[in-house]
């Protein structure tokens, strides 16, 4: 299901939408011809009576025996199984990806300004509820100003705006790098509680959005909103690897797939690869209809077709992507913070900006008086301090 002959098709105002559903169009007629192929087989004549012990079966005959009428049979069978396969692929590529079908004009030029030299943005979404003046995008661009050598990322930041009045937001805030992501029929504008329909409607909308970028040909970043910048990340990615992803909590091996993943934060290379797996993640919503991405990409992660298609992926150290399920305890080089293991709006912006005072702290002061290196204070918002403190 998951196809890479998009990466250098040139779009020309076209969508990718009419690519894969061309793609569905030439599934279909390879299922058709090979089932006629296979029909063929079943020569009918008049009234062959086959004899089975306690059962007579009547056809209409061939010239093969018994029993090479019944594999032809199954052939048919088995491909007719495989042509009705093929028919619901080309059904589903249709209807959702003409649903959610992106202005890819609109959005290549804000992608091409954006973009470094080697064609990588920053991405972040944002609806209504979360750009509010003094809410938590302000608070996630503030963080770029404050960083050490972050503000410069600034120029190839491009907001995913869900909903109008996110996009009239941003507009204002920052200019000329926001896409509006168009999603007819649903409304992403209020804060959407963790797992509800709503909200994994609007975390899958993304797996499908950030799969259409790499299709375009873009590397990226991808940060959720509720994530400080301190320090340039880039300088602890490397470009080696198709997949980086963030971890709630890091078991110490960057290439260990047990590590507990945050979707949160990744870095992903386009290539062939990179497509197919956004591909297979996103259609695999369907075969668990009640889990978000993240609980989804646990399950792919390891299965034979994420190994068939040979992704390298790699997991990121708590050191430097830390959150407040596991804090970086080095301010000397932690690069981000995450409001993870938080639930609620409120929580998560009063913690956030408890998280910026603590680095200014840190910047101007450095040390503590008995020498001991500065630290985040507790989430109280957000967590237990039972919790904070056994991590």
């Amino acid at each position: 299901l998951a196809d890479n002959d998009v990466l250098n098709q040139r779009v020309h105002g076209n969508s990718f939408t009419q690519i894969h559903a061309e793609n569905g169009e030439a599934d279909l007629q390879i299922a058709m011809g090979q089932l006629n192929s296979h029909s063929k087989r079943l020569r009918l004549a008049p009234k062959a009576t086959v004899e089975d012990g306690a059962s007579t079966v009547t056809t209409e005959g061939s010239s093969d025996g018994p029993l090479q009428q019944f594999f032809h049979l199954s052939d048919v069978v088995s491909n007719s199984i495989y042509l009705s396969m093929y028919v619901c692929v080309y059904i589903f590529r249709f209807v959702i990806l003409y649903h959610h079908q992106e202005d890819v004009k609109e959005l290549t030029k804000i992608l091409t300004e954006a973009a470094t030299e080697d064609k990588t943005v920053i991405i972040t979404t944002l609806n209504q509820a979360w750009s509010q003046p003094n809410s938590t995008f302000d608070l996630f661009l503030d963080s770029f100003r404050v960083g050490k050598g972050t503000q410069p990322l600034l120029r190839h930041l491009v907001v995913a705006c869900l909903d109008v009045d996110a996009y009239s937001r941003c507009l204002k805030v920052h200019p000329r790098r926001c896409y509006f992501m168009k999603t007819a029929g649903v409304d992403f504008a209020g804060d959407k509680v963790f797992m509800t329909p709503d909200y994994l409607k609007m975390m899958w909308r993304r797996i499908e959005f950030l799969g259409t970028l790499l299709k375009l040909g873009y590397n990226f970043i991808f940060t959720d909103i509720d994530i400080m910048w301190f320090r340039d990340p880039f300088l602890r990615l490397s470009k080696d690897v198709d997949f980086q992803i963030a971890c709630d909590r890091f078991n110490g091996d960057h290439n260990d797939i047990r590590n507990n993943v945050n979707g949160g934060f990744t870095f992903v290379q386009a290539n062939p690869r990179t497509i197919n797996f956004y591909n297979y993640w996103y259609m695999s919503r369907l075969r668990f209809p009640d889990k978000h991405d993240q609980d989804v990409f646990n399950i792919i992660k390891s299965s034979w077709y994420t190994a068939k298609i040979g992704l390298k992926m790699s997991f990121l150290d708590t050191k430097y992507f830390g959150g407040f399920c596991e804090p970086s305890k080095d301010l000397d080089n932690v690069c981000t913070m995450h409001a993870n293991c938080c639930v609620g709006l409120e929580n998560k912006i009063k913690d956030l900006r408890q998280v910026l005072e603590d680095w200014e702290n840190y910047l101007s002061v450095a040390k503590t008086r008995d020498g001991q290196n500065l630290s985040w204070r507790y989430p109280e918002n957000c967590m237990k301090k039972s919790t904070w403190g056994k991590i």
